[in-house]
């Protein structure tokens, strides 16, 4: 009885015509691998350093422009001044290192060091402006 179970299913055909069963069949989508011309737009190449302002646009802004795990929000200088106190060089090293729940580099690891005292020079000028 198995052995006429087995054979009766070796031998099914898949529902559908072939035209069908070949569209099933086909892959779902396909890979790009860098190097491989793919019918993409090739990236534009990047043209140098970040502004400040566009390093805080795009990575600080998410805890600094609603003070997210206590940090201080830009442009309020009560929460900016005791930090400022501190001094230039001991931002940088908490911007670059991080502290408290602040994770190093403020999560732009591809930021150079240049980068992100730009950026915590944004945020200080924010406050020294007022």
């Amino acid at each position: 009885m198995l052995v006429g179970l087995a054979s009766a299913v070796a031998h099914a055909v898949p529902p559908g015509t072939p035209d069908e069963i070949r569209d099933r069949l086909q892959p779902f989508g396909s890979l790009c691998r860098s190097g491989d011309d793919c019918g993409q737009p090739a990236a534009a190449a990047a043209t140098g350093p970040l502004s400040g302002e566009q390093v805080y646009n795009q990575f600080c802004f998410a805890c600094h422009s609603s003070g997210v795990g206590g940090a201080p929000v830009l442009g309020d200088a009560a929460g900016w001044e005791p930090r400022i106190a501190q001094g230039i060089e001991t931002l940088l090293d908490h911007t670059i290192n991080g502290i408290r729940t602040m994770p190093a580099r403020g999560t732009c690891v591809s930021c150079s060091d240049e980068d992100l005292k730009g950026a915590m020079q944004y945020m200080v000028d924010a406050v020294q402006a007022q």
